[in-house]
């Protein structure tokens, strides 16, 4: 585990969008506005298009002009027949040169090819006064009608083929005369958006709480209206700059406002939508891309997300050398650090994934500048909370200092959200303004879920549970190197049965010794509670025990908090093309680690179960309070530690003033039986473990 930072971050609108326009074209394009002249090689293509629909014409006419029925031999034959009553009636068909009909199914020889004919010669009137003479009914077809029949019966199949070879070969010349791609038409075009002030609504303002990140965006800016000021003495333009941070940090949210504060076109796209199942497709849009750029310098190219094609090459199972992602990659390499001295585009690209990218992609020369965009701290989350305010109705009363110091380890994205959220407690409530409350009740949902009022829980889950809790509260406010307590519950919320939560009141740098050791000790006082009380252990210690083995494992692997093993890095290095992890120890040293871990949680453990021992009456206190209230803050577990009753009323005591008429005196306070939950949620801010 490395060293935690508290750089701050940004503050973004979730209801804001970059805006698009279409691609800029005008007299600038490369045809300077023109017609885009006829390919050559088209008049060819068409000519032997038309000798292919000639020769199946014909091929047609010949081959399949003539009957495929079963042929008899003469005329007097198949007057024969229709005596003997062996043609069906009204199948009689009379044709240039040929007489059709249709055989009964029981005609010795014809059970298999019932459809019969016989030739004639061009004197039509002749036969067919042979068959009035009978009475035999029969139908007529002029030449005219008989060929084009035969002929579209024949020719429909080949014509339709014919045409759909014309359809996708028209088009690939069409998309080969007018831009990239080739063949592939449309597929090697890139599929940015074009945006510019007008078009975004996001500034410089929407951002708060990191002002070097700004600052370093600011002189792109600068430099992008008035280059003659920086490369008067010399300097040359940033070729690119490269945002990285934790998810919801702001890092699309600063692209947005530079598109809001540059007058210069920005063209923005995600790094998946270079890829397709085409190989050489994302090198292509890649092509298209820098160059259409180029030509409406100076201008700003944001890659979000590239990671997805930007990572590094040779890693991995693929089965060719060049792959469609690698190609891709290579063709942005080539384009970036293809740039001239007045060309004037800069790319911003922006990932949370820096550690995956090729050196190539990383080195100066192509991202010159690598901006990280971290967590804020208490300073930037108040100020990313205000900036949201801007947008609702808040309470006076309402502290956002207070809220921001609840929210450790919060990104951008969740402050944003927690404002929202709030605002829709609020207007289910229907109040007129946000209160304290909501913003509270809208942290604990984003963090940690929804509230389970309605779930049933046994009663001895729910005695379990209390002094689990109340095993954490107590020792965290034993212990002066703990965190403060801010509230303890145990309402169910998500997947958790109960929890206590803490109030930090500073940013942590890092993490001290006796920190640490305060924190390990908090974790295992939830599990020593719950064994006294009830004799036997339960499976709710489950994310205690896999806390408190990391943070004892860091101490002695990361953080070199080991006497025996001294001032040495274990942990050993990451490799993205391995699937293990080095061990660059030997089978002694692994011993000595194991053993060393489980000194630090036995210590731990030991010293727990001696304090919870001598202050087991205070535990007791706490637990019953939690059964009767469910929910307690600071001031309530103070008050218990000291000796002290609580003499609130619960929510059973409300609803039985309430349904007694409401005298507007608060009642006595009930023995502590089985109550009703209390509604007071406060804030929640969980232990740092």
């Amino acid at each position: 585990m490395s060293m935690p930072s508290n750089t701050p971050p940004i503050a973004f609108s979730a209801d804001q969008q970059p805006g698009g326009g279409p691609r800029g074209q005008g007299p600038d394009s490369p045809n300077g506005g023109q017609q885009v002249p006829p390919v050559k090689g088209r008049p060819k293509m068409t000519g032997w298009i038309m000798i292919l629909f000639v020769f199946l014409m014909l091929w047609v006419t010949f081959f399949y002009a003539g009957p495929q029925e079963k042929k008899i031999d003469s005329w007097s034959q198949f007057i024969t027949f229709i005596k003997n009553e062996k043609i069906e009636p009204d199948s009689v068909r009379i044709e240039p040169g040929y007489v059709y009909a249709t055989m009964k199914p029981d005609v010795m020889g014809y059970e298999k090819t019932r459809n019969v004919y016989v030739n004639t010669t061009d004197a039509t009137e002749f036969y067919q006064n042979e068959l009035a003479a009978l009475n035999v009914p029969y139908s007529a077809q002029s030449w005219i009608q008989s060929f084009w029949s035969q002929l579209l019966i024949g020719l429909a199949p080949i014509l339709l083929i014919v045409l759909i070879l014309w359809f996708f070969i028209s088009r690939s010349m069409r998309s080969a005369g007018g831009g990239p791609g080739g063949m592939i038409g449309n597929f090697g075009k890139s599929r940015h958006k074009l945006s510019t002030r007008d078009s975004v609504s996001v500034t410089f303002d929407d951002v708060a709480g990191i002002d070097e990140a700004k600052e370093e965006l600011t002189e792109i800016v600068e430099f992008l209206k008035n280059p003659a000021k920086f490369t008067k003495l010399g300097g040359r333009i940033p070729r690119g700059v490269l945002l990285e941070g934790l998810p919801g940090c702001g890092k699309t949210l600063l692209a947005k406002a530079i598109a809001g504060e540059a007058e210069v076109p920005f063209f923005s796209i995600s790094g998946s939508d270079f890829v397709e199942m085409f190989v050489g497709v994302g090198a292509s849009r890649v092509r298209d891309l820098f160059k259409q750029a180029k030509e409406n310098s100076p201008c700003i190219i944001f890659l979000d997300e590239i990671d997805a094609v930007g990572r590094r090459r040779g890693g991995g199972f693929t089965t060719g050398g060049h792959d469609e992602r690698e190609q891709t990659l290579n063709a942005i390499l080539v384009e970036m650090d293809g740039f001239e001295a007045n060309d004037q585009v800069i790319v911003i690209a922006a990932t949370n994934r820096v550690d995956v990218l090729d050196p190539a992609l990383t080195r100066p020369g192509r991202f010159d500048r690598q901006v990280a965009v971290s967590l804020p701290d208490v300073v930037g989350r108040k100020k990313i909370l205000e900036v949201h305010a801007r947008k609702v109705k808040l309470s006076p009363d309402v502290d956002l200092e207070r809220v921001a110091r609840g929210t450790p380890m919060f990104s951008g994205a969740d402050l944003a959200a927690i404002i929202n959220e709030a605002a829709i407690i609020a207007t289910m409530s229907e109040k007129d303004q946000i209160e304290l409350h909501d913003l509270e009740e809208a942290r604990d949902k984003i963090r940690w879920g929804r509230e389970h009022r309605s779930r049933k829980v046994e009663e001895q889950d729910r005695i379990l549970t209390a002094y689990h809790e109340a095993g954490y509260a107590a020792v965290q406010v034993l212990l002066d190197d703990a965190d403060p307590l801010h509230k303890v519950t145990i309402i169910p919320r998500g997947p958790m049965g109960g929890a206590t939560f803490s109030l930090p009141e500073k940013d942590r740098m890092g993490y001290g010794r006796k920190y640490l050791e305060a924190t390990l000790r908090v974790l295992c006082g939830g599990r020593i509670a719950e064994l006294k009380k009830t004799g036997e252990s339960s499976s709710g210690a489950s994310m205690d025990i896999k806390m408190l083995t990391r943070y004892a494992r860091s101490m002695v692997l990361d953080w070199g908090m080991s006497k025996r093993l001294g001032f040495i890095n274990y942990s050993g290095e990451e490799n993205q093309n391995s699937f293990g992890q080095d061990k660059d120890y030997s089978e002694e040293t692994a011993r000595i680690i194991d053993e060393e871990i489980k000194v630090i949680i036995d210590e731990a453990y030991a010293d727990t179960e001696r304090l919870i021992e001598a202050n087991w009456d205070r535990v007791v206190a706490i637990a019953e309070a939690l059964l009767r209230h469910e929910t307690l803050q600071k001031d309530d577990v103070d008050r218990l530690m000291k000796g002290e009753l609580l003499d609130k009323p619960t929510v059973a005591d409300l609803l039985s003033q309430e349904s007694a008429g409401g005298s507007g005196q608060a009642p006595k306070p009930t023995p502590p039986k089985d109550e009703e939950p209390d509604t007071d949620l406060g804030g929640m801010m969980p232990h740092p473990a």
